[in-house]
C-alpha cells in the first residue's frame, strides 16, 4: 500500500508559509531565503489565491529588469494554482508534479490549505516506501531459507 499525501503531512508537519498579494517580490523572496524554501503561498486571508515561487522571480523579475522591492507578489504570482486532497497517493503526486512541472503543491481540505508539499518530500517518501519494502522482502527471504 503507498503513502498518502496525509502521512507524509504528518511526518512532516502542517507549517504553511504565506505571503499576500500586496507585499513586495523583495520580502517574499527575503522569507524564502530565511526559511530555506523554494516557494509561498499566496493567502487573502484563509483564501490561496497564488503560488509565488523562485522560479516565477527568476522568469517575473529578474528577467525583465523589474525591481523586486517595488513589485507586488500578486503581480508576478502564479494563479492558477494545483491543489491536492490529503488522501492522494504519493506516486500520483509525483507523476501530476511531473506532468505539470511544478515543484509544490499545497494540500487542500474542505476548501482549506492544511499543508505543501513539495517534490523533494514526495521523491523522499517514495525512497523511504521502497527501502521499506526492499527490508520486508530480505526479512522474508532470511526467514523462509
Amino acid at each position: 500500500m503507498s503513502r498518502t499525501v496525509r502521512r507524509l503531512l504528518e511526518h512532516k508537519g502542517y507549517a504553511i508559509h504565506a505571503v499576500q498579494p500586496l507585499d513586495t517580490v523583495f520580502r517574499a523572496v527575503e522569507a524564502m531565503a530565511e526559511r530555506g524554501i523554494g516557494a509561498l503561498l499566496v493567502m487573502e486571508g484563509d483564501r490561496l489565491v497564488g503560488v509565488l515561487s523562485e522560479r516565477d522571480y527568476a522568469r517575473q523579475v529578474i528577467l525583465r529588469g523589474r525591481d523586486s522591492r517595488n513589485t507586488a507578489v500578486g503581480e508576478i504570482m502564479t494563479r492558477d494554482v494545483i491543489c491536492v486532497e490529503p488522501d492522494r497517493d504519493i506516486e500520483a503526486c509525483m507523476a501530476l508534479m511531473t506532468e505539470k512541472r511544478i515543484r509544490h503543491l499545497p494540500v487542500v481540505e474542505q476548501g482549506h490549505v492544511i499543508g505543501v508539499i513539495s517534490i523533494g518530500d514526495v521523491v523522499r517518501a517514495a525512497i523511504d516506501d521502497r527501502d521499506f519494502h526492499i527490508q520486508q522482502l530480505e526479512n522474508y527471504i532470511a526467514t523462509a531459507g
